[in-house]
């Protein structure tokens, strides 16, 4: 099973925040979760990939990604085994990250998001993963 995360770039409330993803994440791994799609980028991200990271020490067999919007841009990947870069070379520079999260959505079978408004990246990316009816795990109110 294939999870990835759609947040907002300013977290407040972390250590709650903290508590429930990492419930959430090991009842996905329970539920046979291996694959782990990280953005990179904003605090939520940073939250699920640290988390992610730490669970790989009692999990060893889940997979860590960063899913690069960027081929020419350096990123910090410590706590990813691997970054890969989606077929994105035809889209305009401007609009690649929100095809990176639609690309996320399209092979991913779980969201798990954090997006308490309407507008913006995290708001659009969840919308699509609706349209999507793809299976969502939110941890905060709309």
């Amino acid at each position: 099973m294939i999870v990835m995360f759609c947040g907002h770039r300013n977290l407040f409330g972390r250590r709650e925040i903290l508590a429930e993803l990492e419930t959430t994440l090991r009842n996905l791994i329970s539920a046979g979760a291996d694959t782990f799609l990280h953005g990179g980028y904003g605090d939520f991200d940073s939250l699920a990939a640290w988390s992610v990271h730490r669970l790989k020490k009692e999990f060893p067999q889940i997979r860590s990604i960063l899913v690069l919007p960027y081929p020419d841009r350096k990123y910090d990947t410590d706590l990813y085994d691997e970054s890969i870069y989606p077929p994105l070379e035809k889209v305009p520079r401007r609009f690649a990250i929100s095809h990176r999260n639609e690309w996320m959505v399209n092979h991913s079978d779980v969201v798990v998001s954090y997006v308490r408004y309407g507008w913006g990246g995290a708001a659009a990316t969840l919308e699509y993963a609706r349209r999507k009816k793809k299976r969502i795990l939110s941890l905060a109110e709309e």
